[in-house]
C-alpha cells in the first residue's frame, strides 16, 4: 500500500510525533502523552491534523436532488451555512461511510454548493461513488481531497484561541457561529488574512472548530495557531488522544462500528435515514425492509456503551457473554481518562441492550463485569 503525507507532516515530526497508519495516511498517533493530549483537549485545548479526510465538492442545479439520492438522509432540507450527519449506504444497506455534507452559500451562476467530507480511509471510495451515482443528474462531483488539508482546534479555549487570529469586525461570525455549520471567516496566515472555511462540527465531544485551507498554507496556519494557543494550554494531539475523546462522546469510528456488514438501525443511526423522502435513494428499499423486520429494535444486535465496573477495560473484538454465553462482541474499548473507569461499545443482542443490564466482557479468559448504559458516557456542560 502507497503511503500518504498530510501538507503537515513535516511540523509532526518536528514536535516529536510517533507515527502510525490510518487509512493508508502516516498520521501523529501522539507527541508525548496520549493522556496529557487527552486532558488538553477536555481543560484547554488540543489541536489535530485531520488533513486525511475527504473532501468532496456537488455543485449544479440539481445538486440537492442529487444528493438526496446518493446519500441516506434528506440533505436537499439543510439551510445554507449547516451541516448534517448521514451515511453513504450500498443497495443492500450496508454503510460504506459515514459522512458530514454542508450546504454553502450557491456557486457565481446561482447554484447550489455542498461539500461532502468522507472518512479518510474511505474517502476514494466515497468520491467514486458520488460520481457513479451522479449520472442523469445535472451535477458537478470533484474530489478535491489531495490539495485540502483540513485543521481542527477542539477544546474549551478553542473559540478564544481561533478568535485571536480573526478580524475584530469578524468576531460575531465565530462567536455565533451554531453546532454543526460552517462560515467563511477571514483568518490571518503568513501575515496576510485569508477567507477560509470554518465549520463548528467536533469529534471530540468538546466545542471546537475545523479549518479548511490548501496544502501550501497549512503549516503557516498550523503554526499560527499554536502561538496563538501558547498561553491557553493548547497542544498538538493525535489519533491516540482523538479515539479516547471521541469512545467518551459515544461517536462511532468506521471500521469499528461502522461497516459495510453493519446497517443503520443496528448501529443507532436510525434516525439518520429519511425513509420518508419522496424520492428513492441507493439502499432504500433495503433499509425499509431492516427496519420492518425490527433489526435494530427487537431483532438481531443493537450498538450499546459499556461501563465497567472493575478497573480492567475490554478492547475490540472481545467476547460479550450472559451467564456465560455469547452475545455480541466488543467494538472499540479502553479506560476513560477523563471518567476514571473503563467504557467500552458493543454489538449485544437486542434482549440485552436495556440500559442496567449487567453483562460479562471475555478478557482473554477472565470474565470482567460490565453495565449497559446510554450513551455518550461523557457530555461536556459549558
Amino acid at each position: 500500500m502507497t503511503e500518504n503525507y498530510t501538507a503537515l507532516y513535516e511540523q509532526h515530526k518536528k514536535a516529536g510525533a510517533s507515527f502510525t497508519d490510518f487509512g493508508g495516511w502516516q498520521m501523529p498517533l501522539k507527541y508525548d502523552s496520549e493522556l496529557a493530549e487527552h486532558h488538553a483537549v477536555r481543560n484547554a485545548a488540543g489541536l489535530f491534523d485531520l488533513s486525511h479526510m475527504g473532501e468532496v465538492w456537488v455543485t449544479g442545479p440539481d445538486a440537492a436532488a442529487f444528493l438526496d439520492y446518493a446519500l441516506a438522509g434528506k440533505l436537499s432540507a439543510i439551510a445554507v451555512g449547516k451541516a448534517k450527519y448521514s451515511l453513504i449506504c450500498d443497495t443492500d444497506g450496508g454503510i460504506i461511510d459515514d459522512l458530514i455534507t454542508y450546504r454553502l452559500p450557491a456557486a457565481a451562476d446561482g447554484t447550489a454548493k455542498y461539500l461532502v467530507v468522507p472518512n479518510a480511509g474511505n474517502a476514494k471510495v466515497v468520491a467514486q461513488a458520488l460520481q457513479e451515482r451522479a449520472a442523469g443528474f445535472d451535477v458537478t462531483v470533484q474530489d478535491a481531497s489531495a490539495e485540502t488539508s483540513l485543521i481542527a482546534v477542539q477544546g474549551p479555549a478553542a473559540e478564544a484561541i481561533l478568535l485571536a487570529l480573526v478580524p475584530a469586525d469578524q468576531h460575531s461570525l465565530v462567536t455565533e457561529l451554531k453546532y454543526y455549520a460552517a462560515v467563511e471567516v477571514g483568518i490571518a496566515v503568513n501575515g496576510a488574512v485569508r477567507d477560509l472555511l470554518v465549520a463548528r462540527t467536533g469529534y471530540t465531544g468538546e466545542d471546537g472548530f475545523e479549518i479548511y485551507i490548501g496544502n501550501l498554507e497549512a503549516a503557516a496556519l498550523w503554526e499560527a495557531l499554536l502561538a496563538a494557543g501558547e498561553g491557553s494550554g493548547l497542544i498538538p494531539a493525535g489519533l491516540a488522544a482523538r479515539d479516547s475523546l471521541r469512545l467518551e462522546a459515544g461517536m462511532p469510528l468506521y471500521g469499528n462500528e461502522l461497516s459495510r456488514r453493519v446497517n443503520a438501525y443496528a448501529a443507532g443511526l436510525g434516525p439518520v435515514v429519511a425513509l420518508s423522502k419522496e424520492s428513492d435513494f441507493v439502499g432504500k428499499e433495503a433499509l425499509a425492509a431492516i427496519k420492518a423486520a425490527g433489526v435494530g429494535s427487537t431483532v438481531g444486535q443493537k450498538l450499546v456503551g459499556l461501563k465497567g465496573t472493575g478497573r480492567r477495560a475490554a478492547r475490540g473484538h472481545y467476547p460479550v457473554l450472559k451467564d456465560g454465553s455469547l452475545i455480541g462482541e466488543v467494538t472499540s474499548g479502553q479506560p476513560s481518562p477523563t471518567l476514571g473507569y473503563p467504557v467500552a461499545l458493543a454489538y449485544v443482542d437486542v434482549e440485552f441492550a436495556e440500559a442496567g443490564t449487567i453483562v460479562d466482557v471475555d478478557l482473554r479468559g477472565k470474565p470482567e463485569r460490565f453495565e449497559v448504559v446510554a450513551l455518550p458516557f461523557y457530555k461536556r456542560t459549558r
